[in-house]
């Protein structure tokens, strides 16, 4: 059975708290203060960094592709995906849990009227990705995906691109969301002024406490439409136990450290947003298809969609 769910059909619980640069209102000035002039010119947008490609150190989105069949990995990269198998072999069916929700929750958004998309850690290419996803639920689709991998960035850039500018991939980091929501090359296929899907599966666990992901989260938010989607897997720590924390110590050779979060800490991160029913849930349980098979309940993932009032 899946987790029990607190915030189902819950209410937006705070206000937008983006920061100022992203859009937030303005207070007026103190009475007889002077309003400065508006600048002659939009300031630079911020650079986005991407680190240097490297081989020498396992990366999550390679190790993911291991996990899916994916050919797209190197042996460090195996190497410390099976050191997680052996920790918690359902890493694998969990992988696999993990883009099914992706491929519901996706096609939920446009069933709904929500046709453009930004997938920040979107991972290497597989079969299926979010812009053929959305096509069944709406013909009319644009997607932005994101990865701070070189070799991601290289390989989505063959195969995601799709004709007259409906999908293109841009290097950024999720850890810097002001720098890649004032990127030009998303500019050129999102319409920020219109509702967007943001899509983070399986990418938020890889924020440390000290990244303060909440705020990286409000920010994006805050900066997009009303009616805005924000479509989130999270690892946790309250199922399977035991195997979510070897794996999670596993992680720590990787080039990032997996946090398992509560389902309260997950909830949080919701903050500001209306749950989608059936609420957070773990992954096998949102909107399945079909029945989920047995041992379901023992994948260690939550999942949940929230909706920008």
């Amino acid at each position: 059975m899946p987790m029990p769910e607190d915030e189902r059909g819950s209410r937006a619980r705070s206000a937008c708290r983006a920061p100022d640069a992203m859009g937030a209102q303005r207070l007026p000035p103190p009475r007889g203060q002077a309003v400065p002039p508006q600048a002659a010119h939009p300031p630079e947008p911020l650079p986005v960094r991407v680190p240097l490609f490297r081989t020498d150190r396992p990366h999550p989105a390679r190790m993911y592709d291991y996990y899916l069949g994916g050919k797209d990995n190197f042996a460090i990269d195996r190497e410390a995906a099976e050191t997680a198998l052996a920790a918690a072999p359902e890493i694998r069916e969990m992988a696999r849990h993990n883009r099914g929700f992706l491929r519901r929750a996706v096609a939920f958004a446009a069933r709904t009227g929500v046709g453009q998309f930004l997938d920040i850690g979107a991972g290497l290419p597989t079969a299926g990705d979010t812009y053929d996803y959305a096509r069944t639920g709406s013909r009319d689709v644009r997607v932005v995906y994101v990865d701070n991998d070189p070799m991601v960035l290289a390989h989505a850039r063959a195969l995601l691109a799709r004709p007259g500018g409906a999908a293109s991939v841009v290097g950024g980091d999720l850890r810097e969301p002001e720098a890649l929501l004032g990127s030009p090359e998303l500019g050129e296929v999102l319409d920020l002024a219109r509702p967007v899907a943001v899509v983070l599966t399986a990418v938020v666990h890889y924020l440390s406490e000290e990244d303060d992901p909440g705020r990286i989260l409000a920010t994006l938010m805050c900066a997009l439409a009303p009616g805005s989607l924000m479509i989130l897997s999270h690892t946790t720590g309250d199922v399977n136990s035991d195997s979510a924390h070897a794996a999670a110590d596993a992680y720590q050779s990787a080039s990032t450290s997996m946090t398992l979060r509560s389902h309260k800490e997950v909830a949080e991160l919701f903050d500001g947003l209306e749950i989608v029913e059936p609420g957070i849930v773990q992954v096998p349980y949102w909107r399945p298809d079909r029945h989920p098979r047995g041992g379901s309940d023992r994948m260690w993932m939550y999942a949940g969609v929230g909706r920008k009032p």
